[in-house]
């Protein structure tokens, strides 16, 4: 193709041609392509655009999806049938039970392959006389036959008295025969055209039951992932082996049996499974534990469904998988809102506190246990406690003295079943929880000091959200503080005193408290609890302080729990609950009773006791009060009551007036009443009946005894 082209450089010898006579080619860099080139682009783009576009990907899936129904309904119905006819289940069931380390399961296939083989074996030798015996047969049978139908042809002719119909019921026969030859020669053509696409709808049926397809050929709805897939002991192994340990890994590889060696037997345990993992020498438990995340995702799970406890054998993992989805289901009501009869006994019952990752009944022992409840805010401590406590209600012989330091009521149906019942945060109810927990202190020595064999009814003491006393600023007279961790707090000091000797004579304390710090929760106090348990906390230090080192060294995991989704799911470490050998510690799910079910037991409480006058421990400013009226109040409707309950009474009533009262003091306002205390069994008591019978002989004088 020539081109005209302007010359840069003009010749001084040559007459140059006028501008406008000279034809101008612009040059370009890419030439224009060639028409084939053009229709090519084009075409190639449409047929990407034909494939690509969502009708074609559809009509493609539906192709795949029928075609690997076919298919695969073709693979499982000739294997169904080889498994029916040779050993192959049973040799493909037994390796997998020795694979998984179960040789008993494997010596039962063993045992069941044996005796397949040798009915199999007597059915081919039957199968061989089968002929002689099947000719015997036919032989018989047909002599009989016509044999009863000329019997019957004889009968008829006797009845017609004409002979022919002595063959009448055998040409009946020979009549059938040929109808059904007739009626066969007429349906076996279609049924030979129509028999091989029923059999190919059978297989399509099979494989689409079974959905024998790739799954992104499925329908949307029909789609799978692996979630919640069964755990085999392949899958465990080769979680185990992509755990990320170098040692794990390489010794899996060089197993000869690819690590199958490593697990004991997967046992079905509740809501999942269980199995053990013996780990190679070089791999140490802390490793496994420390990438439990990463071994949930291995086995299809979520982190909360797989736990890693440690066992008594040496380098071994105990592993338990939930089955997915089954610890987001509820685990149902409390057997104290369902059986109405139920009763409790502090020394012998156990209260009914849950269930455990397995399904088994929780129960757990509150004889002479002090407790520790810890966890976040708003994840159920108190209800987890609450139900303790109602449950002990419901033996008439256990005390209680509550402060609930939240004040909103949550303990509200405790009004009449525990003497003393203080609600809310601020530092006057502090002080009064103080005061109340010293009255435990001066119950407890006096117990000590009683004869011994003296034998006292149960005395249960709680305080909860405890942190608010440990945190209190106030400062009482005596320049002591009420809260802080130090030997000069009067709470802190109070508790450690019951927690050395208040179990000895059957006087608890009970504590809920949140987010467990060295602060609001001292190392004593903490480590004084026989019964610690704690919901979902934040971190692994605090996991340490509210459970211990031990228990969280042997898997306990409270910080691992999910804030807002696993209410009321309590990791306990204590002798009074059944906790399988080996393990420091178990995960229970708390069975959650609220208000309205609460308040009806404890009414079944109440309807158990004789009547307990609750008093409410908040601060009095009166300058006058009447104590003779005080001390019945105090008294309430016991028949008689020691000394030194009344004075206790009376201080919880109005510690202004009554914090100082000794003995002298209440015996001088009943003799001046003319009703002195009285001695029973060498103890001095006060008698209801005689103080109401001093003030009704007081009201008729016109006369009170103020303080």
């Amino acid at each position: 193709m020539t081109e005209n082209v302007v010359p840069l450089f003009k010749d001084p010898t040559q007459e140059q041609p006028a501008l406008a006579s000279v034809p101008l080619t612009v040059v370009t860099d890419k030439p224009e392509p060639a028409r084939p080139v053009r229709v090519f682009a084009r075409g190639r783009r449409a047929v990407v655009g034909a494939v690509k576009h969502e009708r074609t990907r559809t009509v493609a899936r539906v192709t795949v999806r029928h075609g690997a129904y076919l298919v695969g309904g073709t693979r499982i119905t000739a294997r169904r049938a080889w498994d029916g006819r040779t050993g192959a289940r049973y040799q493909r069931m037994m390796r997998a039970a020795e694979a998984g380390g179960n040789h008993e399961a494997a010596g039962e296939w063993e045992e069941r392959l044996h005796r397949f083989r040798a009915e199999r074996h007597k059915r081919r030798m039957d199968l061989l006389k089968a002929p002689q015996d099947m000719a015997r047969s036919a032989a018989y049978g047909a002599g009989t036959g016509i044999g009863a139908l000329i019997a019957v042809g004889i009968a008829l002719a006797v009845a017609t008295k004409d002979p022919a119909d002595v063959f009448t019921p055998l040409m009946a026969l020979v009549e059938l025969v040929r109808l059904l030859v007739v009626f066969v020669a007429v349906v076996w053509g279609p049924l030979v055209a129509v028999g091989p696409w029923l059999a190919v709808a059978g297989l399509w049926a099979v494989g689409r039951h079974q959905a024998a397809a790739p799954q992104w050929a499925l329908p949307a709805t029909a789609r799978t992932s692996d979630a919640g897939a069964p755990i085999t002991p392949s899958i465990v192994v080769t979680a185990m082996r992509d755990l990320g340990i170098p040692a794990l890994r390489k010794a899996i590889k060089e197993m000869g049996d690819s690590g199958a060696a490593m697990l004991g037997p997967i046992r079905i345990a509740g809501c999942g499974v269980e199995v053990d993992v013996t780990l190679p020498s070089g791999v140490s438990t802390n490793e496994v534990q420390a990438r439990r995340k990463k071994l949930a995702e291995n086995l299809s799970r979520h982190e909360h469904e797989v736990f890693i406890t440690i066992p008594e054998a040496a380098r071994t993992v105990r592993l338990w998988i939930a089955d997915s989805g089954a610890l987001d289901q509820p685990i149902g009501p409390s057997p104290l809102v369902t059986d109405e009869t139920m009763t409790a006994d502090y020394a012998k019952g156990r209260a009914p506190w849950g269930q455990d990752l397995r399904g088994d009944a929780a129960t757990l022992s509150l004889y002479q246990r002090h407790m520790l409840i810890t966890g976040l805010s708003n994840q159920g401590k108190t209800a987890s406690l609450r139900a303790l406590a109602l449950w002990l209600a419901l033996d008439r012989r256990v005390e209680f003295r509550i402060a609930d330091l939240k004040g909103v009521g949550d303990w509200g149906m405790f009004d009449g079943i525990a003497t003393v019942l203080i609600q809310g945060p601020t530092d006057d109810h502090v002080i009064d929880a103080t005061e109340m927990v010293e009255g435990l202190v001066e119950e407890m020595e006096h117990r000590i000091q009683a004869p011994p064999g003296t034998k006292f009814a149960p005395l249960i003491g709680i305080v909860d959200e405890a942190q608010v006393a440990f945190m209190c600023p106030a400062v009482g007279d005596d320049k002591r503080p009420y809260g802080g961790s130090k030997a000069t707090s009067r709470y802190f000091m109070a508790v450690r005193k019951i927690h050395n000797q208040g179990r000895a004579v059957d006087v608890l304390l009970w504590e809920g408290t949140q987010d467990p710090t060295d602060q609001n929760l001292p190392k004593l106090v903490r480590e004084g609890a026989h019964t610690r348990a704690s919901l979902v906390l934040g971190t692994e230090s605090q996991a340490r302080m509210a459970l211990g080192d031990k228990a969280i060294d042997g898997g306990a995991a409270p910080h691992l729990l999910r804030q807002g989704m696993d209410k009321g799911t309590v990791v306990v470490a204590s002798d009074g609950i059944k906790i399988p050998a080996g393990q420091a510690s178990i995960t229970v799910r708390t069975h959650f009773i609220d208000d309205t079910a609460a308040a009806q037991i404890a009414d079944r409480a109440r309807a158990l006791r004789d009547g307990v006058t609750t008093l409410t421990a908040v601060a009095d400013d009166e300058e006058e009060r009447d104590a003779l009226a005080d001390i019945a109040t105090a008294i309430g409707d016991e028949p008689k009551m020691l000394t030194q309950d009344v004075l206790k009474r009376l201080a919880a009533l109005a510690p202004a007036a009554y914090n100082a009262w000794t003995n002298g003091d209440l015996k001088r306002v009943l003799e001046d009443a003319g009703e002195e205390p009285k001695k029973s069994h060498g103890r001095m008591v006060v008698h209801r009946d005689h103080v109401h019978r001093a003030l009704a002989n007081r009201d008729a004088d016109g006369s009170a005894s103020a303080i």
